[in-house]
């Protein structure tokens, strides 16, 4: 390279400061959050031997209480899985509706509609599970609604942000043929958000069904309960069973969700 010739950078001066910057930012962050958890060692070297003695006590797994205690507590979680997302997807196609701008065109509603989207979502599944038991008791109706208002927030944004992206040419068709606005809702902007609602509904049921099985450690009903009462009383094998029996259950239902995605999408 001859003498004085520029020199191409990928970076400039002020690029490369500010990378800089981020970089030791990070690793402040890191270190001050190791920090605030305090770690302790002793407990971190003998991690090793009290995991390996709790799988010890889990094997071999109490299968014959399966029939006992381990069913009826599953169906029970899948019918407020169920039972959940139905609610869910009943409140969240007004509050998606209220939240699009392009559909409602009150500020006000779109206000009310975003603040009560983004509660939904701010709020933990067990946080709701805590504040239904507190009202109604223990028992899954507290996780059906815990549910419930869990994925109102999930659903009926992602239902807001589909009509937003909803073409136009059909809604003013239907405006300049004089449909009412129920017409143009249905023949408008139904067609178009209907696969990504379904979608949306079935992506929602899939976790829901993961959620409900820890509702029941804070009293929500299902298989939580199970779960809680055989940590509390050590019954290591059964916790292993009512282990194996979620993740089939879960395992199962991802294979529903995609068979039924394949024939309604």
């Amino acid at each position: 390279m001859p003498p004085g010739a520029p020199q191409w950078q990928r970076h400039s001066l002020g690029q490369r400061l500010l990378r800089y910057g981020l970089w030791i930012a990070v690793v402040a962050a890191i270190v001050q959050a190791a920090r605030t958890v305090e770690i302790i060692p002793e407990f971190l070297l003998d991690a090793p031997e009290q995991m390996g003695d709790m799988l010890g006590r889990m094997w071999p797994v109490d299968w014959a209480y399966f029939a006992e205690g381990v069913q009826a507590a599953l169906l029970e979680t899948l019918h407020m899985a169920t039972l959940g997302t139905l609610l869910s997807l009943v409140l969240a196609l007004p509050l998606g509706v209220m939240v699009a701008p392009n559909v409602t065109r009150s500020r006000a509603l779109n206000f009310v509609a975003r603040v009560l989207l983004v509660a939904s979502r701010s709020v933990n599944s067990l946080v709701w599970a805590l504040l239904f038991v507190a009202i109604f008791g223990p028992g899954p109706l507290a996780g059906m609604l815990a549910i419930a208002l869990r994925s109102v927030g999930f659903v009926g944004k992602l239902v807001g942000e589909a009509l937003e992206q909803a073409p136009r040419g059909p809604i003013e068709a239907l405006q300049a043929a004089g449909a009412t606005r129920f017409s143009q809702l249905w023949y408008g902007y139904w067609p178009h958000l209907k696969p990504a609602f379904w979608s949306v509904a079935l992506l929602r049921w899939d976790i829901n069904v993961r959620e409900s099985g820890v509702l029941g450690l804070v009293g929500a009903g299902g298989i939580g309960v199970v779960l809680n009462t055989a940590i509390d009383l050590f019954h290591w094998d059964r916790v292993a069973l009512v282990l194996v029996s979620i993740f089939v259950v879960v395992a199962v239902a991802e294979v529903v969700v995609l068979q039924v995605r394949k024939r309604l999408l």
